[in-house]
Formats: C-alpha cells, structure tokens, sequence
C-alpha cells in the first residue's frame, strides 16, 4: 500500500464533528453519573445530624467536622481500620506469594495433573460466597482459628490466590523461557532464576494480584460477619454494621466512615496504579 492509500485510509476512519461532540458528551454524562453517588456521600459526611435526618435536599448546608470527630474519638473505628489494614496487609503478601509461585509453576513446568490444576483454579471462581461459609466455618472451627485474624486471611487466599494464580501464569507465559535457561547456565537454581530474574520483570503481574488480593480482603463482609465476633476483633465491614439498627440508620457516621476507608485502599491503587493496565493486559493475547 502506497503512502498516500494509507493517508486516505486514516482520512476515511475520521469521526465527523457531531459523532466526536456526542461521542464526548455521553462520556461526560456516564462520569457524572458515576460520580454523583460519591459526591452526595461526601457532601453528607458533612452535614450535622439535623441536616442529614431532613427531607430536604440540600447539597451544602452548613458544613462541620463533627461526624469525623465522633467517628475517629467516641467509636471504636480506628481499631476496625487497624484490624482491617493487618488483614489485608496480610492478605496481600501472602495472597502475592502464593499466587506468583503458583502461576509461574503452572506456566513453566509440565507435570501430571496440570490441566486438572488449572481447571479447578476456575471452578473455585463459580461458588457464591454464601455457599462456602458454612463448610470453611466448620474447617476454621477444626483448626481454632473462628474469631482469629489467621482464621479469616485464609477465607480470603480462597478468593484471592485462585484468580490471582491465574493471571500470573498468563503474565508469566509473556515472558521468554530463554531467560530462565540463561539463569540455570550461569548457576542459577530454577528458584534462583525465579526470584532473582523472572520476578523483577513481572511486576506488573504482581502489582495487580496484589491490588486484587487486598482489595478482596478490604471489602469483603460476609466472611467478616460469621468468622469475627466482638468489637475488638469486628473489621471494618462487620464494624460499620454498628451505625445501622432495625429503626435507623446514622447516616452521617456512616458516610464519615466511608469515606475514612477510601484513604487507605486509595493509597494502594496509587501504589501500583501505573503497573495496572499492563499487568491486566499482559496474558490477554500471545504473539
């Protein structure tokens, strides 16, 4: 093809005027629309409690800090956060571990059973939460670990490690094999080459499972619920539970609180935000 048929090619795929106006207007209306959620909870958090409890709809009335104070000082929420932080945290490296030697076994190795491994690795995707409470609260409760922080980081490897160990092994089919061969040529053990090469040119991957990984424990509430119990152990899921009764809800509080709880996840995504799009990409396609 000639340089001026592709010149009119591109010419030909250019989006008219009004195409690229509505094209720009619904992305605006969809964000806005996606946003409006997040700003009413923020405007809430606040407002004072009579304004919050009224039926009127005002945006900006009379703004305080009040929730904020109540919530941080007169709660027990700085020790939701802080057991939710050491379970995520918790989660999140150990989530990572599994996941990447997993992946990277299943991606580089052939040995029996590996299609049986894969495959369940996407069968424990398909169970509902609510179907594996029961029969992880009987083996937490074998082991002791019912209303221990160890006892609800393993519910969440469940969920975590399986998905994650899955992506790894896509991100780790992108990188070449040569590199591990040139690592046992110089000496290098495969654990060897594994830690000291292939790992660092994975971050990508790793940044995602650790995202997922943490995210997954930071969020979750059902398994929060029913394995934690009192309200020094309550994380912050089964914690905010606390700000809605039968009768009401202290919705100032609530949202306070919610905000509060975007710090930290916030923090992460900032983290390993840069390495996101690669490493969710990375295993989509092969060459």
């Amino acid at each position: 093809m000639s340089t001026r048929d592709g010149k009119k090619l591109r010419e030909g795929k250019k989006r008219s005027v009004v195409a690229s106006v509505g094209l720009h207007a619904a992305l605006l209306t969809a964000s806005a629309i996606s946003l409006i959620p997040l700003a009413w909870l923020a405007l809430t958090s606040f407002k004072p409690k009579g304004a919050w409890i009224s039926s009127d709809v005002r945006f900006f009335d009379q703004p305080t800090l009040d929730n904020y104070r109540y919530v941080l000082t007169e709660t027990s929420f700085p020790r939701w956060l802080l057991n939710s932080v050491l379970v995520a945290g918790m989660t999140m490296v150990i989530g990572v571990l599994i996941a990447a030697s997993t992946g990277y076994a299943i991606s580089r190795f052939r040995f029996a059973g590996l299609r049986t491994i894969l495959w369940l690795l996407l069968v424990t995707q398909m169970f509902p939460v609510a179907v594996l409470i029961v029969p992880l609260y009987n083996l937490l409760g074998r082991l002791g670990l019912i209303n221990q922080y160890p006892g609800l980081v393993v519910a969440y490897l469940t969920v975590a490690v399986p998905f994650s160990a899955w992506m790894m092994k896509g991100y780790f089919d992108t990188i070449p094999t040569e590199i591990d061969q040139a690592g046992q040529i110089d000496g290098l053990t495969p654990f060897g080459a594994f830690f000291r090469l292939i790992l660092p040119l994975a971050k990508p991957g790793l940044a995602v499972a650790a995202f997922y990984s943490f995210i997954t424990a930071w969020g979750e509430v059902a398994y929060a619920t029913a394995f934690m119990t009192g309200d020094d152990h309550y994380t912050l899921a089964p914690g905010l539970q606390q700000f809605v009764s039968q009768t009401r809800a202290e919705w100032g509080w609530l949202t306070a609180a919610a905000v509060l709880i975007t710090i930290p996840a916030g923090a992460v995504f900032l983290a390993v935000q840069r390495h996101l799009v690669t490493g969710l990409t990375a295993g989509a396609s092969k060459s």
